[in-house]
C-alpha cells in the first residue's frame, strides 16, 4: 500500500490550511475540496472536447484505404459509448464542420464522415513538427528512462503516454529500432509483455532536472536577490489569483523547500520509514513527477497514465494526493471525467511559455474545437446578405 501524504485541504473560501493526520477525509472529499484554478478550468473545458476531437481523427487516420481517409457513421455510432459521445456520434460531428465533413457514398450506400482541408493541414503540421524533432523526443524517452530504479520501462506503459511524449505514432520503428545503440526491448515475464530498457553504454548518461536548471538561472538573473542556500533545494511555486494562504500552510511550504532531497535521476539507497525519511521520499517523488510532467510536449498528462509508472519510478505514494498537497506547483482538473495534471510553472494565462512546434500545431487543433459551428453560422449569413443584394 502506498504511504498516505499529509492531506492538505483547501477551504472554499479561498482559504488554506493544514489538517493533521488525526482528521480523516475520504479521496473524493479531498478532489473536491481543492481550490479551483478558474484559467486551467476553462481550459480543461475545450481539451475534454478536443480529446474526444482527437480519439476520432485518429480513427479517421487510421484507414488509409479510403480515399480520402473516412469512417462510416455506422462505425462511430457504435463506439458513441466509449468515445463519450453523449448525443451521439452524428450530433457530435456537426458541432464541428471545421474538423469533419460527413457525406454520402452513394457506392456503398452508407454515409462517412473524413477529415476537412483545414484539419488535414493541422495534422500533418503535426507529424511534420514530430518528425523534425525526433532527436528532442529521443533525448525525452532516454530521460524517462533514466529515472527508473532499473533504467527499464514496460513498454505498455509508455504506450500511455506516446502522444504526451511527442512521440512518433510508430515509435517502435522509427525510434526505438533505429537507435539500437541506446534502446533495446526484451521479454518480461509476463505473456505478450515487452520491456523497454537502455544499452549498457547509456545506463551512466548523467542529466540535469529541470528544476536544478531553474535554480541557477534564478542565481544568475540581474540584480538577484535569490539566497542561494535558500534555494538550494527548492522549487518553483505560484498560487493563482484569489488564493489566500493561512500563515501555517505558508511556514509548511518553506519548511519543505528547504528539505535536502534525492534528485530524479540519483540512486535513491535505502529508505527510511521515519519521519523525516517520509518527508524525504515525498520530496523525491515530487522532483520525479515534476520532471515527468517537464518532458511532456504541454506540460501536462492524466494521473491514471502516469500512474502506470509508480513502480518503476519507486514512487511508494498515492500521485494524485502527491498534486493536491503542492497547489503552488501543479493543478489538477477533473473536467471531462478525468484527472488531468498540469505543470502550473509552464503556463501562463493558459497558454504554454515555452511553446514547441508540436504544441503550436495541437493548439491549432484546439482553435478549430472552440472555432465550432461559430463561424460557420457567420459565413451562411453573409452569404444570405451577399445573395440578397446581387
Amino acid at each position: 500500500m502506498p504511504i498516505p501524504t499529509l492531506k492538505t485541504i483547501l477551504k472554499h473560501q479561498n482559504q488554506c490550511r493544514v489538517i493533521g493526520s488525526r482528521f480523516k477525509t475520504s479521496s473524493v472529499q479531498y478532489v473536491a475540496s481543492r481550490f479551483r484554478d478558474p484559467t486551467f478550468e476553462k481550459l480543461m473545458d475545450k481539451y475534454k472536447n478536443l480529446l474526444k476531437v482527437i480519439a476520432i481523427q485518429d480513427l479517421i487516420l487510421a484507414n488509409p484505404t479510403n480515399n480520402p481517409p473516412s469512417v462510416s457513421l455506422d462505425f462511430l455510432s457504435r463506439l458513441s459509448q466509449k468515445l463519450h459521445l453523449n448525443r451521439g456520434a452524428a450530433s457530435f460531428l456537426r458541432k464541428y464542420p471545421h474538423i469533419f465533413h460527413i457525406f454520402y457514398d452513394p457506392n456503398k450506400f452508407q454515409t462517412f464522415c473524413r477529415l476537412t482541408d483545414a484539419a488535414m493541414r493541422v495534422s500533418r503540421q503535426e507529424a511534420e513538427a514530430i518528425n523534425a524533432s525526433l532527436d528532442v523526443v529521443v533525448d525525452r524517452l532516454v530521460r524517462l528512462l533514466s529515472m527508473s530504479t532499473t533504467k527499464s520501462l514496460p513498454l505498455r506503459a509508455v504506450f500511455k503516454v506516446w502522444r504526451e511524449l511527442g512521440l512518433p505514432d510508430d515509435f517502435e520503428d522509427s525510434i526505438i529500432s533505429r537507435n539500437s545503440h541506446i534502446f533495446k526491448l526484451v521479454d518480461a515475464h509476463e505473456p505478450n509483455t515487452h520491456i523497454l530498457m537502455l544499452t549498457d553504454e547509456m545506463r551512466d548518461k548523467r542529466f540535469v532536472a529541470c528544476v536544478e536548471n531553474w535554480r541557477v538561472m534564478e542565481c544568475c538573473r540581474e540584480n538577484s536577490a535569490v539566497d542561494r542556500t535558500e534555494i538550494r533545494y527548492s522549487f518553483k511555486h505560484s498560487y493563482p489569483p484569489g488564493m489566500r494562504l493561512v500563515r501555517d500552510f505558508k511556514a509548511k511550504v518553506k519548511e519543505w523547500q528547504r528539505l535536502p532531497y534525492v534528485g530524479p535521476y540519483e540512486e535513491m539507497g535505502e529508505k527510511k520509514r521515519s519521519k523525516a525519511g517520509i518527508m524525504g521520499l515525498e520530496k523525491r517523488a515530487v522532483a520525479i513527477v515534476h520532471e515527468f510532467l517537464s518532458l511532456t510536449v504541454e506540460r501536462m498528462v492524466e494521473v491514471e497514465k502516469i500512474s502506470h509508472f509508480r513502480k518503476s519510478l519507486a514512487i511508494d505514494l498515492n500521485i494524485r494526493d502527491l498534486f493536491l498537497d503542492h497547489p503552488g506547483m501543479f493543478y489538477l482538473s477533473t473536467k471531462g471525467k478525468r484527472h488531468t495534471v498540469f505543470l502550473r510553472e509552464g503556463y501562463e494565462r493558459g497558454c504554454l511559455i515555452d511553446p514547441n512546434p508540436v504544441y503550436n500545431a495541437r493548439r491549432k487543433l484546439l482553435d478549430l474545437v472552440v472555432l465550432g459551428r461559430h463561424a460557420m453560422l457567420i459565413n451562411n449569413e453573409s452569404r444570405k446578405k451577399t445573395h440578397c443584394f446581387s
